[in-house]
């Protein structure tokens, strides 16, 4: 069937397979089918580990090569940068907006204690160090590492992203043979880790079949509330921040709201079919131009542009993840904590554009959780359930590019002066 050539829908399959049939075992197995599955488990800590090895060069490297291509599409002119500090400025937005509604989501919605510990079964604990509250001068000291290597081996991440940002742009400052060659070759380390994860996720419906068992063997199906929950709670944020997109269009873009509907429902119906910015750019090029009338000059630059190194969703729903998993462990990050986890989520959003869904989601919140001192235990199994949550990702990036394009094509001098297409 066609629907099974997703790797997104084998891995969904796969989680309700292990949860049923360790649920199975739990009620009806004995002792010897409990050890089974604590040996069919070890494969899925295997698994885990394979994609865990990946997490601090790949970030190390896309970070370095993203950093360079956002200074030098900066440095190709006025619009170009204004493009790009109109990007920043909304990831900032989204990740305020973003810490803001996902905790007052749980406080209005808990996550009840028994679901938590059923999803959490088998998962290990914090570190209680990690967790720690850091005074403020400890956390202002520890952003540059002393030790990069260092850093990297102990999975500091926030310090190794701060040293990845000053090398990133220290590379732009070279000359150009120089910096091309040490792009070139971060690029490569990034499509080697990239391979890498391709094939451990190759072997995705194992793994996650895997950790399932465990899970089902001692929770039974307690955790699939919880699940729906953090669906509910990812893909709201995802709304949250298209509908932002939607009232800057209409309040700074100055347009009528039922024009900006018009133009935009064709593209926001390709983003849910395909799941890809990038496959929607020939029809946000066309909606914004004929529809809206932003000029050749506007569309052609900054839509690009937005595909290439901006996702706003990226942090909105990469933070919600990290902060569900905080709830799970009845955890509260102090605010040191989350400003870390802010800086990280920002400069994994740049880093992790273009790289698959599969790998993005792994590569961008396994970096925010370790800055929140997190395990990454739970991780599986919330990519095993990414599919609802990531069409509303793609929904929110395109409605983000338009909108942006929009603005900065308000201004008369270049925006074309005829008349939009009459509907």
């Amino acid at each position: 069937m066609t629907i099974l050539r997703s790797l997104s829908v084998r891995v969904l399959l796969a989680l309700i397979a292990g949860l049923a049939l360790g649920a199975a075992a739990q009620t009806y197995g004995g002792e010897g089918a409990r050890r089974l599955i604590a040996g069919v488990e070890a494969v899925g800590g295997l698994w885990l580990n394979a994609l865990r090895m990946t997490v601090v060069p790949l970030v190390f490297a896309v970070l370095v090569t993203g950093i360079a291509s956002v200074a030098d599409a900066a440095a190709t002119g006025k619009l170009a940068a204004r493009a790009t500090i109109w990007f920043a400025a909304l990831l900032v937005v989204g990740c305020g907006f973003t810490l803001a509604f996902n905790h007052g989501f749980y406080a209005v919605w808990p996550v009840s204690e028994a679901g938590a510990a059923a999803l959490r079964a088998g998962a290990q604990a914090p570190d209680a160090t990690a967790m720690a509250s850091a005074t403020l001068g400890d956390w202002i000291r520890s952003l540059a590492p002393a030790n990069p290597l260092k850093a990297a081996a102990e999975d500091a991440i926030l310090p190794l992203v701060v040293f990845a940002t000053f090398f990133g742009f220290a590379i732009t400052r070279l000359p150009q043979a120089r910096a091309l060659q040490l792009t070139e070759f971060f690029r490569a380390v990034g499509d080697a880790m990239i391979q890498i994860v391709r094939w451990v996720l190759w072997a995705a419906p194992l793994g996650v079949f895997a950790l399932g068992l465990g899970v089902g063997l001692r929770a039974g199906f307690g955790a699939a509330g919880v699940l729906a929950q953090y669906i509910v709670a990812v893909v709201a944020s995802n709304l949250g921040i298209t509908v932002l997109a939607f009232v800057l269009a209409v309040v700074v873009g100055r347009v009528p709201l039922i024009r900006w509907t018009r133009a935009v429902s064709p593209v926001l119906v390709a983003a849910f079919a395909t799941q890809s910015s990038l496959a929607c750019l020939p029809a946000m090029i066309e909606r914004t131009r004929d529809e809206l009338g932003i000029s050749p000059r506007v569309t052609d630059l900054v839509l690009p542009l937005a595909v290439a190194v901006f996702r706003l969703t990226s942090p909105v729903a990469n933070l919600a993840a990290a902060i569900f998993v905080a709830q799970i462990y009845g955890l509260a990050p102090s605010a040191v904590q989350y400003a870390g986890a802010v800086f990280v989520a920002l400069a994994v959003s740049v880093g992790s554009v273009g790289l698959p869904g599969q790998v993005s989601f792994f590569a961008s919140v396994a970096p925010i959780c370790l800055a929140l001192g997190l395990p990454l235990e739970l991780l599986p199994i919330l990519l095993a359930v990414e599919v609802a949550p990531d069409i509303f990702r793609t929904v929110g990036n395109v409605a983000g590019d338009m909108s942006v394009t929009t603005i900065l094509g308000r201004n008369r001098s270049e925006a074309t002066d005829a008349a939009p297409r009459a509907a």
